[in-house]
């Protein structure tokens, strides 16, 4: 049990000689990666305020979920003409050189984890088979979020047993530019036949009018699967929709009807809030 990059990376330093790298191979994390695209790029004399390191460490990234590896990529069309138009048309020799210094120094960055564990399973079809048997059963949660690479790698595993099983919720996907693709999850009877689909369409934490809000609001999604959920009964709280224009704004709001709820002596105890990341809290 693990993540695909915690798992696929025990996996490669097991068979890591069979696809040219040392069983302690480095794995570079974000920084590292970013470091070497910087050194990359003074290296050829480009200019690193058009080559940001990190606008071009996400085109690698993208191209890596997508399983596109430096020749591929060099030899789109659609790609280098996306990269000209925004005046960075060097990328793909960037990326040919970051390939190669990776494998060089015996390092992997964790998109690489994807991509090697499939480049192991296709070059090494025994290797494969080896792990499909050992996992025969095979469970993906958040299915809606992996990406292209993760996707062709359960192929891979569950081809010869076809004994799997993914969790997800196609209206959840919220992850596109980490490269996730809720279509996988859409294609997912196609491309595994006779797949039994069981809707889990019960919520057991919202009232009805926080439910139906959102399900008016998800059906405009042409591209999803039908689905009627149903809430707990005992909820009548009602959905409000409030526009503010700046954040400091947002906070008196806040502030003022925390408030009212004191002036009805509702317990501070039973007031949250609830943002989603960190910078949104230093506002106040």
């Amino acid at each position: 049990m693990g993540t695909f990059h915690s798992i696929f990376s025990r996996i490669l330093r097991t068979e890591a000689a069979a696809i040219g790298f040392s069983a302690n191979f480095t794995i570079y994390d974000a920084a590292d990666s970013k470091s070497l695209i910087k050194a990359i790029i003074k290296e050829m004399q480009l200019d690193d305020k058009v080559y940001k390191p990190g606008v071009v460490q996400s085109r690698i990234s993208n191209a890596k979920n997508h399983l596109m590896l430096p020749d591929a990529y060099a030899a789109s069309r659609e790609l280098y003409e996306n990269d000209q138009a925004a005046k960075i048309p060097a990328v793909r020799d960037i990326y040919r050189r970051y390939w190669e210094r990776c494998r060089q120094s015996d390092a992997m960055d964790f998109d690489d984890l994807l991509v090697y564990t499939y480049i192991l399973f296709q070059t090494h079809p025994e290797l494969c088979d080896k792990y499909a048997s050992r996992f025969r059963y095979v469970l993906v949660d958040e299915y809606q979020d992996t990406n292209y690479a993760q996707h062709c790698i359960v192929l891979q595993l569950t081809e010869k047993y076809r004994h799997v099983c993914v969790v997800g919720d196609d209206d959840q996907s919220i992850y596109k530019f980490r490269g996730a693709r809720p279509e996988l999850m859409l294609n997912f009877p196609k491309d595994f036949k006779n797949t039994k689909q069981v809707i889990l369409n019960r919520n057991y934490r919202c009232g009805k009018q926080i439910v139906q809000t959102a399900e008016d609001i998800i059906s405009y999604n042409t591209k999803r699967f039908e689905k009627k959920m149903e809430a707990q009964p005992n909820s009548e709280a009602k959905v409000e929709i409030r526009t503010f224009k700046d954040h400091y704004e947002e906070n008196k709001h806040i502030v003022y009807t925390i408030r009212e709820e004191m002036a009805k002596k509702t317990p501070l105890s039973q007031i949250a809030i609830l943002y989603r990341t960190n910078q949104i809290g230093r506002a106040s």
